[in-house]
């Protein structure tokens, strides 16, 4: 008799610290983003004391932000309330042409 190994939870979205699937990479990018603006910042001469708070508010606001985002749409609700935002309100035909050809 022969053994295999199940695979379970291959189509599972991945999930890191209560973070589903994209918002992964939103909280990485934005972590990047305050890295970068924290040295364009400290090279132009702030004082420490400036941007350490400034730097300290933006990354809190990201990460309550990305993980309220996280647990509001879930791993694909995101794309689909700006997909929804972008549909019509309402259709309107001038005449009734179209809808006579369809039969034809």
């Amino acid at each position: 008799m022969s053994l295999y190994q199940i695979n379970k939870g291959v189509s599972k979205p991945i999930v890191f610290k209560g973070l589903k699937a994209q918002y992964i990479a939103y909280l990485a990018i934005g972590l990047v983003a305050l890295l970068i603006g924290f040295a364009i910042l400290y090279i132009c001469g702030l004082s420490l004391w400036v941007i350490l708070p400034l730097i300290v508010g933006l990354g809190t606001a990201l990460f309550f932000t990305v993980f309220r985002l996280s647990h509001k749409y879930g791993e694909h609700g995101l794309s689909k309330h700006f997909a929804k935002k972008q549909l019509p309100k309402y259709l309107r035909f001038r005449s009734r042409q179209l809808f006579v050809n369809l039969k034809k």
